[in-house]
């Protein structure tokens, strides 16, 4: 079953601008680490990668139900990406807190997220589904 969803829009030159104008202090305050450095490896699309994933934390936002208030900080969603290139959601803090809440016994959540950009946008969807849990056999 579907427990939420998600979606943002971002402006690619929006974000370089905010980079531009606040730089470190932005970035430490919305991105982690791993974030950071796969934005920075990345030295021709720098701009764009920060706002996927800035898009991704609103959308995920907006999936948990709660936008960004009620103690969800920019740092409880972070995105990695497994080998193969796809987008991974993770959630700590209230984030994992909420989702706790919003997901129904005997059931685990799943968060999607996909993620575009095409000059100047970035897009990214969240679903969050749950699964029933399967007795072991």
């Amino acid at each position: 079953m579907i427990l939420g969803i998600g979606t943002d829009l971002a402006n690619i030159d929006r974000i370089e601008a905010t980079l531009a104008r606040f730089g470190d202090r932005f970035r430490h305050r919305v991105f982690t680490e791993r974030e950071q450095r796969k934005a920075e490896s990345r030295p021709r699309a720098v701009a764009a990668t920060y706002a996927k994933r800035w898009a991704a934390k609103e959308a995920c936002s907006k999936a948990l139900g709660t936008g960004l208030r009620m103690g969800i900080s920019w740092k409880d969603m972070a995105v990695s990406n497994l080998h193969s290139g796809q987008p991974v959601m993770h959630l700590t803090g209230w984030a994992a807190e909420r989702l706790a809440q919003m997901t129904p016994p005997g059931h685990e959540a799943l968060v999607h997220v996909t993620l575009t950009d095409d000059h100047p946008w970035a897009q990214a969807f969240v679903v969050i589904e749950a699964r029933p849990i399967l007795p072991a056999t």
